[in-house]
């Protein structure tokens, strides 16, 4: 549950099958005097403007009774509910929930819609607010993805390190130093230096060596590090390794940074700016 604040309102924002939807209810606290959802509902373009995007995007749509409800849609004696729109047009763009976090929420485009009913300048403010949300979420996520690239082969990467290189008798220390150099032949072999070393030249970067490295690096140490549990489990030893693995960096690195798909998955993880 995502939250935005729009004209000093607190307006929630939940996931619906991977959709977002925006409460009305919250919303409906910004709009001056004693209204309630259902007024807006009874208007008629209201209905007209529900059933094309309900044409548009649901194919289980009741056009039927969508037809009965349109004909009625502006009369003084019409009235109908969120649940009894949804009840008998099968409609998903508004929904009515309760719980812990109840109310009416609606898919964004019908939001939007809603808002206008508030006040245009609410609309644009919401619209604002919203795509602000969406860099947020998509920043948090390229983040993630930087992340995840390191993790991919992590598993495989340290069980190789265990059967092979780590006795039974070592200690915990003396294991986490066998780990840690591990790392440093990757670390050396794509970026020619070790993360203290890097530590130490850049001292005001938060983070590590991995969590400033573009995308386009983070791809390379995956693929490295798949490569070097198979050097691993041939027995070769650090030295040959770091020489191998450098060389398939150099090469990997020349391809992948003009690749246009890495470079568009780069310029996706900078969008609404640099984490790092």
């Amino acid at each position: 549950m995502s939250k935005l604040t729009v004209d000093n309102t607190a307006i929630s924002v939940m996931k619906v099958d991977d959709k977002d939807y925006i409460s009305l209810t919250d919303m409906l606290k910004a709009k001056d005097g004693d209204f309630f959802i259902a007024d807006w509902l009874r208007n008629r373009n209201t209905i007209e403007f529900l059933g094309v995007w309900e044409q548009i995007h649901n194919p289980n749509f009741n056009y039927g009774e969508y037809a009965t409800i349109r004909s009625q849609a502006g009369l003084n004696s019409y009235k109908i509910s969120v649940k009894d729109w949804v009840a008998k047009t099968n409609a998903i763009g508004v929904r009515a929930t309760a719980g812990r976090y109840g109310g009416t929420y609606a898919y964004k485009d019908i939001a939007y819609e809603f808002g206008m009913w508030i006040s245009p300048q609410f609309k644009i403010y919401l619209i604002k607010e919203f795509e602000r949300l969406k860099k947020e979420e998509l920043l948090r996520l390229g983040w993630d993805i930087k992340r995840n690239l390191t993790k991919i082969n992590y598993r495989v990467h340290t069980d190789a390190i265990k059967e092979n290189l780590i006795p039974a008798q070592l200690s915990t220390k003396q294991k986490n130093a066998v780990y840690a150099s591990e790392t440093d032949i990757l670390n050396m072999a794509l970026f020619g230096m070790t993360d203290k070393e890097w530590r130490d030249e850049n001292p005001k970067l938060k983070g590590n060596i991995r969590d400033c490295a573009d995308i386009s690096q983070l791809v390379c140490l995956s693929n490295l590090e798949s490569l070097n549990d198979v050097f691993i489990n041939e027995g070769l030893s650090q030295p040959e390794r770091l020489e191998k693995l450098n060389a398939v960096a150099i090469s990997q690195m020349h391809i992948l940074t003009n690749d246009i798909a890495v470079k568009r998955l780069e310029s996706k993880n900078k969008l609404g700016g640099d984490k790092s």
